[in-house]
């Protein structure tokens, strides 16, 4: 018998000066005290915020813990080689009330020359968008060093920035490099690679109460920038009911949305890894017919462990579902 079970933890509030209330009036998240909650991280690995499981005979441990004591069977044999015992990607819901910076991630291969934990390749799913809201992903035009450079000392940044309007369902793969920014009006869901570190290049001339600027990391980030445009900066998909949709497949991660209206059985007997489900919209249930049942709502998260074979996925009305996992034969 599977000793682990789909596993749920207790959400970490972060106030950010650019987040707002929706966590709590759409998501009916309580972030008791915070003024302003930016960030939910619903399921994280990262040194000094680890999740803490909220149900079942593991409740109060960390999610670290649980992979340092049950490594393969937690995360898959693979992953558990090529990742330690941190748990390699991160999950959150982002809230913007206000733009965030230009900011740019490095990649892997920069993170280790610079002794950082790993590089930030990340994935948004738009949850929710206010009318007329936007984002920033890459440049708007083919841009050199000298002109991007010239920008930046002029205030003028955004001028050569690739704007897109978003709306609900949208989703923007965001590979380490590609500058970007989150504007006001947008909540969404974030996968990411187990990683904090942001270069910050254009603040919006913000100053605090102080009169002080943020700082910004203008030589880190420029190391780090992918100048190449794209031919198309959102991903596209095709929308099914009831059928595993693919969004994203990288190295990194893989994400897929499945939009229930019945219930459905997925089999992971093939697949060595963990599995996250991430409700993005509705209720559903969750049962692998051996432990309790999980009802999971809007922003809410379950780990599936990598022993799990089998699971059921049965939504209470209708669900949308953001499935996600790592392929380790991708990155090995």
């Amino acid at each position: 018998m599977n000793i682990l079970y789909p596993l749920k933890f207790q959400p970490i509030f972060r106030d950010k000066i650019w987040g707002g209330q929706k966590i709590k009036t759409i998501l009916n998240q309580d972030f008791d005290d915070l003024h302003n909650c930016g960030e939910l991280w619903a399921l994280s690995g990262y040194p000094g915020s680890e999740s803490i499981v909220a149900n079942g005979f593991l409740a109060g441990n960390e999610l670290n813990e649980l992979v340092e004591v049950y490594m393969d069977e937690l995360v898959g044999e693979k992953n558990h080689e090529t990742y330690g015992n941190v748990f390699p990607l991160l999950i959150k819901i982002l809230d913007a009330n206000d733009w965030l910076s230009i900011q740019v991630h490095p990649d892997d291969n920069l993170a280790r020359q610079r002794g950082l934990e790993g590089g930030k390749t990340e994935m948004w799913y738009i949850l929710q968008a206010d009318k007329d809201a936007k984002l920033i992903a890459g440049f708007n035009q083919k841009v050199n060093q000298q002109t991007y450079l010239q920008k930046i000392e002029d205030k003028q940044l955004p001028e050569i920035m690739n704007f897109e309007d978003v709306k609900a369902g949208d989703v923007y793969y965001m590979p380490a490099g590609r500058v970007h920014a989150l504007g006001p009006g947008i909540l969404l869901a974030e996968i990411q690679q187990t990683s904090d570190t942001t270069y910050r290049i254009y603040d919006w001339d913000r100053v605090d109460n102080q009169g002080n600027s943020r700082e910004l990391h203008l030589k880190d980030a420029m190391a780090a920038i992918d100048f190449d445009i794209a031919d198309s900066y959102k991903s596209h998909y095709t929308k099914k009911k009831n059928e595993t949709v693919s969004l994203v497949k990288s190295e990194h991660f893989v994400t897929n949305l499945i939009d229930l209206d019945v219930s459905i059985e997925k089999d992971f007997s093939d697949l060595d890894s963990f599995v996250i489900y991430l409700c993005a919209e509705g209720v559903f249930e969750l049962d692998d017919k051996v432990h309790d049942k999980v009802l999971l709502s809007a922003g809410e998260v379950v780990l599936i462990p990598a022993s799990t074979a089998h699971i059921h996925l049965k939504p209470l009305n209708s669900a949308k579902v953001i499935e996600v996992y790592i392929l380790p034969t991708d990155k090995n």
